[in-house]
């Protein structure tokens, strides 16, 4: 059995020319995913294991072969020992015909909590068989997509920042697992922010890319630091569909306002009892720290308390008395405020996927969005694994509220 002073951690790789936390993930070895998936969930070892996830937000286990779907389910397991156990969407996604994840999951038959994820036909697989995979490509969600002869140049797009979450009725998860099975290679390309900046980002074909949502809360002015520990996010009830008639940024994170949304009453029958109002800070709770999380796509209206009595505003304090924000344009813009300078290319972490990696995520902790463009001939085969948690997040103390207010 291994022992916890055997694993050995070390730094994610790429990350010249970044300004990553330098806690923001690391490559582990000394003990496999697969081993891990034989822990007792209630053992030091796993608990050894959970907070090294929280504290780096990323481990990445580099395998040799395939690990079984019920193996990938039990190592999600460790990482939420209190999970119910049924996957962290919506468990009749596939029925809801209009969502925006519908063409993009398809189960496990024999482990429903494992979605097989990718891209290209797949003959026969994890019990599915004769099923075509679809990359998800920003030209199905964003409203001003690429050309295609800039696509030809390897021109692509961040395809939606996002928190692995239901949002509605069910709890965010607290990891998600992506276990890559096939992994086609090609050339690198270039994402093109298209927002006005100018900016621009090198990365793999098919990459997965993160940023840390403590950093996004730590680059933070002290006023918007201020706002955000005083702030909770009211999602749309079933927000993926919801969402599904209107279009992305450039960018992927967030969506245009153009009135385009499905009106609540046409949405899958819903009760307010279900609705979820989070936080927009989320604790950690090995380290404390504080992550800005917030699915900007699935926004309803933003609730931001006011300031603690006798607290001086400051300079560029915004809504110091408080409000509820229930115009959906003025929500999404301030959102944007807090998350844009999160995704500059120098927070922004790109996996270089190779065929067996096993890469567990704090899904409280980061965001991430696919990138790039696959070819019809190209099949990439990946696993994903989460489950709805137990509880919701917790959100900034009053010790947090006292410092940054």
């Amino acid at each position: 059995m291994t022992q916890q002073n055997e694993i050995r951690l070390t730094p994610l790789p790429s990350r010249s020319n970044k300004q990553l936390d330098p806690q923001f993930g690391r490559v582990v070895t000394g003990i496999s995913a697969s081993q891990v998936a034989q822990l007792d969930p209630s053992s030091a070892m796993a608990e050894h294991i959970r907070t090294l996830l929280f504290t780096h937000s990323l481990l990445l286990f580099k395998n040799k072969g395939e690990i079984e779907p019920a193996s990938q389910l039990a190592v999600t397991r460790v990482f939420d020992p209190t999970a119910p156990g049924f996957y962290g969407h919506e468990s009749n996604h596939s029925k809801h015909t209009q969502s925006v994840l519908h063409r993009d999951l398809s189960t496990c038959p024999t482990v429903p909590q494992v979605q097989i994820i990718g891209h290209g036909f797949v003959k026969e697989h994890a019990g599915l068989t004769n099923v075509t995979l679809k990359h998800p490509h920003h030209k199905t969600f964003h409203r001003d997509p690429v050309s295609q002869a800039d696509e030809d140049k390897g021109i692509t797009r961040f395809y939606r920042w996002h928190i692995d979450a239901a949002l509605y009725d069910l709890c965010a998860p607290i990891a998600t697992t992506l276990h890559a099975v096939s992994v086609p290679k090609g050339a690198w390309q270039t994402v093109r922010y298209d927002d006005g900046s100018g900016q621009e980002l090198p990365v793999p074909l098919g990459g997965t890319a993160f940023i840390s949502g403590a950093t996004a809360f730590d680059i933070l002015p002290p006023h918007l630091k201020s706002l955000a520990v005083r702030t909770r996010i009211k999602y749309a009830p079933h927000p993926y569909v919801w969402m599904s008639s209107a279009k992305s940024r450039p960018d992927g994170l967030g969506l245009y306002h153009e009135n385009k949304e499905l009106p609540l009453t046409d949405l899958p029958p819903w009760t307010q009892d279900k609705i979820k109002i989070l936080p927009m800070l989320w604790k950690n709770p090995a380290t404390g720290r504080l992550h800005l999380q917030v699915h900007p796509s699935a926004i309803l209206e933003v609730h931001v308390d006011p300031l603690p009595a006798g607290v001086e505003a400051f300079e560029k304090d915004h809504y110091p008395s408080g409000a509820v924000i229930s115009d959906l344009n003025e929500a999404r813009e301030f959102v944007r405020l807090m998350q844009r300078p999160a995704i500059n290319p120098e927070y922004v972490y790109a996996h270089d996927w190779e065929d067996g990696d096993f890469i567990a995520f704090h899904n409280r902790g980061v965001l991430h969005s696919v990138v790039g463009a696959f070819n019809e001939d190209q099949v990439r085969i990946f696993h994903q694994c989460n489950l709805a948690a137990a509880v919701d997040p917790v959100g900034p103390d009053q010790q947090d509220i006292e410092q940054y207010c």
